[in-house]
């Protein structure tokens, strides 16, 4: 019955912010290098951090990864609202972050460690971020991550908060994953599940000493790192908005519908995820068979993104 409740206070929390957003100008007006040709309201995920507040009221979730994600939702909202420059959603991206050194506890570790760890979340956040442009693809990938999470031993005490975020990805997808999305995550949603999701991953890693569960977070990784590297070949600035991913070439230059492509490249990440826990449970998880299999992914990806811009070149050239 609580879940329930949650789902029908979720739905009116969207609803509500609908009627502001229509209110205030709240939208999202489609550009050169946008991957929708219809003005949608901007901002709908931010019922992502408001579920993340409910969590806590619930004490299902620390006051520091309730700050964390408060805080990267505020600054991203105002960014959505009125673009700021890079230096305060930086600052908020590191205090973010050190509150979640705080919460597992890894100030104790090696300074080393804490800034690769540093790196490593600041990346995350912002190559989650700028996967965000078709509909249904960061609900979709968060719903795969969530349902992951809970799947693992390590997490069977945070199911409630899992269980809470996961119900908030069902209502928000609702108005998202559509040919025609009612609204879009903004930075407000996509940065602040980034930062929610990349907590868990961290904190799955720690308790369970098997680093192989970065794996989850594969397919937008190896997108984003293929992705910027491509950039940088091409001497464009890999901080100004483009459609260079995988996925907007599947959208936008072959046409294939936004759900289809960002239902494949959630079930691809499921897939990856079947056989990550499934290597873990035989022993078969060690760093050389993570780096066997993350090359192996590597090459997949490569292959199909060779193929697919193989096919735009000749299309172009007739």
């Amino acid at each position: 019955m609580l879940y329930l409740g949650l789902l029908i206070l979720f739905i009116a929390l969207e609803l509500v912010y609908f009627k502001i957003a229509d209110k205030y100008n709240i939208i999202d007006k489609p550009n050169a290098r946008s991957s929708h040709t219809a003005i949608t309201i901007r901002g709908g995920g931010i019922l992502f951090p408001f579920a993340i507040s409910i969590a806590y009221l619930l004490g299902y979730i620390s006051w520091q990864i309730t700050i964390a994600v408060a805080l990267v939702a505020v600054i991203s909202f105002i960014d959505d609202v009125k673009p700021l420059s890079q230096l305060p959603r930086f600052a908020s991206h590191a205090i973010a972050v050190g509150l979640v050194f705080f919460d597992l506890h890894l100030f104790s570790e090696a300074i080393w460690i804490l800034v690769i760890l540093f790196v490593l979340i600041i990346g995350w956040i912002n190559a989650f971020n700028f996967m965000d442009g078709i509909n249904g693809i960061t609900v979709l990938y968060s719903l795969i991550s969530i349902v992951t999470f809970a799947f693992l031993p390590v997490n069977q005490t945070s199911l409630p908060v899992l269980i809470t975020m996961g119900i908030s990805c069902l209502v928000f997808g609702l108005f998202n994953v559509r040919k025609k999305a009612k609204t879009f995550a903004g930075d407000v949603g996509s940065i602040s599940m980034a930062l929610f999701l990349g907590y868990f991953m961290i904190k799955s890693i720690v308790e369970s000493g098997q680093f192989g569960f970065v794996l989850f977070f594969a397919v937008y990784g190896i997108d984003a790192v293929i992705t910027i590297v491509s950039r940088l070949v091409k001497k464009e600035n890999i901080f100004q908005p483009h459609r260079s991913h995988l996925y907007q070439y599947l959208a936008n230059e072959k046409g294939f519908s936004h759900v289809v492509v960002a239902s494949l490249y959630a079930s691809a990440q499921l897939m990856i995820n079947i056989v990550v826990v499934y290597m873990d449970g035989k022993g078969y998880l060690s760093l050389n068979g993570v780096g066997l299999f993350l090359l192996l992914l590597t090459f997949i990806y490569l292959m199909i993104r060779v193929n697919i811009l193989s096919q735009l070149s000749s299309k172009y050239q007739k």
